[in-house]
């Protein structure tokens, strides 16, 4: 499909690499293959925090991450993924949705693939970015801010008032 609206897209990543940049993703993950160049982001602030958080695994305040906003300008070229296309999308292993990103990867058949989140259950969308898709050029970024964390997240307790529980 072509994107009727520009996408906004919001990446979070350690800031000691560049964000707007898929060598990050060169080793694999979920929805590549080792050696392919993609960025990934989410289609709201909330999912990209969350992936951070599943994948940190830190029990802290995470330090020296960033965030960018990505634009992807109307039509250009989007796939979307839905659940029930590829059943076994949220694995574990990430067999099966390595195999399937991968092959758009490899085909060239989008410069953007839309696909479901496992932590958030497929409910929120992460996004890859296909960095040597020709379309890609196209595809602006902000400059990187720094991500302010909530130390709610990682068991930081508000102090009793006294007076009160």
């Amino acid at each position: 499909m072509r994107a009727a609206a520009p996408l906004e897209v919001t990446r979070i990543a350690r800031a000691i690499h560049p964000l707007f940049d898929g060598t990050g993703a060169l080793h694999g993950a979920r929805w590549n293959r080792k050696g392919q160049y993609v960025i990934y982001g989410a289609t709201s602030y909330a999912g990209a925090l969350l992936e951070i958080l599943v994948h940190s695994n830190l029990g802290r305040v995470p330090k020296g991450f960033a965030s960018i906003q990505i634009h992807i300008p109307a039509n250009v070229l989007i796939e979307e993924l839905h659940p029930e296309v590829l059943p076994d999308w949220d694995d574990p292993d990430g067999e099966a949705s390595r195999a399937w990103g991968g092959q758009w990867y490899e085909e060239m058949r989008s410069v953007v693939l839309l696909v479901p989140s496992v932590p958030s259950g497929g409910i929120e969308r992460n996004v890859l970015i296909h960095q040597r898709h020709p379309d890609f050029p196209r595809i602006t970024a902000t400059k990187p801010t720094p991500v302010r964390w909530d130390k709610r997240l990682f068991g930081a307790r508000r102090e009793v008032q006294r007076g009160h529980k």
